[in-house]
């Protein structure tokens, strides 16, 4: 039973990477070809068109408290979040817009402890320290100058994620993810095309690389990688999936020396083994299974009674 959890971790964990892969690449992407003087623009052309598809595909409305839970998300984590990633990937380096997410272990870990009661094993915490002191490695010998103002909006857009996330598996019920990820797109889309009308004015004119950027941006590394975490949040706990997060500033810093010819020192190469070092250490919790010989014992009669009379209903969902 051990050995089929572990690997049954494994397939999420592979699933949930896709996510910090995408994201990795979105920065080089968005900085090169997409306009920089249109932040909500950028984000309102990232969020509605992935979320009309997934909407499309799921053909499903909400109901109860989705009405109103669907759109606090969609402006946590498809709003205010990707207005901030946008502002960073144009006023960083990519590498470094990436790696500031590096902090999700322990901002997911800390959250989830706070919000959901689930405490950061010993395990997670080594893989989480590996992991940033790699990221710090990778983009401690970086050069380039750093932008202030990108590094407040960057460090903005990782408590944001995070708290995005921790609510995401805090209100988690037996909803479709593909259709609770089509709900937050379409509000949060619809929200920022309202206000990128009131405050940049008409949409930008994008060049045929734009618009290929654009789809990119918002197919690939939103509809596709969105619903991969939030798959992985229903699975796996907060701490691993910020562990997997760091994958997105290793892909931004290998996407850097294969695009624009960027070399990496040997002491660069050693965080890339330390962050992907953390995540199989993370991995790694704690497991407590009762010995193949232990018997239950049996209940009293009384005990039996009041088990039996007890309604049987769904736990509810925290």
């Amino acid at each position: 039973m051990e050995a089929i959890k572990r690997a049954s971790n494994a397939k999420w964990i592979a699933l949930t990477a896709l996510a910090p892969i995408s994201w990795g690449a979105n920065y080089p992407v968005m900085h090169h070809f997409l306009p920089a003087d249109s932040p909500l623009w950028g984000a309102a052309l990232r969020a509605l068109p992935a979320g009309i598809l997934l909407f499309v595909l799921a053909r499903r409305l909400p109901t109860g408290s989705w009405w109103w839970r669907a759109p606090v998300l969609g402006l946590i984590n498809f709003s205010v979040f990707f207005v901030l990633v946008y502002v960073a990937a144009q006023l960083l380096p990519s590498s470094v817009a990436a790696s500031i997410m590096a902090g999700s272990p322990f901002v997911l870990g800390l959250l989830g402890w706070a919000m959901l009661g689930k405490r950061m094993n010993l395990p997670t915490t080594i893989g989480a320290v590996c992991g940033i002191v790699g990221v710090v490695l990778i983009v401690g010998l970086s050069t380039a100058r750093i932008d202030g103002w990108g590094v407040v909006a960057s460090v903005a857009a990782l408590l944001v994620f995070s708290l995005g996330s921790i609510l995401t598996q805090r209100w988690r019920d037996d909803t479709p993810v593909l259709a609770l990820t089509a709900w937050q797109l379409l509000f949060g889309g619809a929200a920022l095309t309202a206000v990128a009308l009131c405050i940049e004015g008409a949409p930008p004119q994008l060049s045929p690389s734009g618009i290929a950027a654009a789809l990119f941006v918002s197919l690939v590394s939103t509809a596709a990688a969105y619903l991969c975490l939030f798959t992985g949040l229903a699975h796996l706990s907060p701490g691993v999936v910020g562990l997997v997060g760091l994958l997105n500033p290793v892909t931004g810093v290998l996407l850097g020396t294969v695009v624009a010819g960027e070399t990496l020192a040997p002491a660069q190469m050693l965080g890339i083994a330390l962050v992907l070092a953390g995540i199989v250490v993370g991995q790694w919790s704690p497991r407590h299974p009762l010995p193949a010989t232990t018997t239950a014992p049996r209940p009293e009669p009384d005990q039996a009674r009041r088990a039996a009379t007890e309604p049987v209903g769904p736990r509810e969902s925290t």
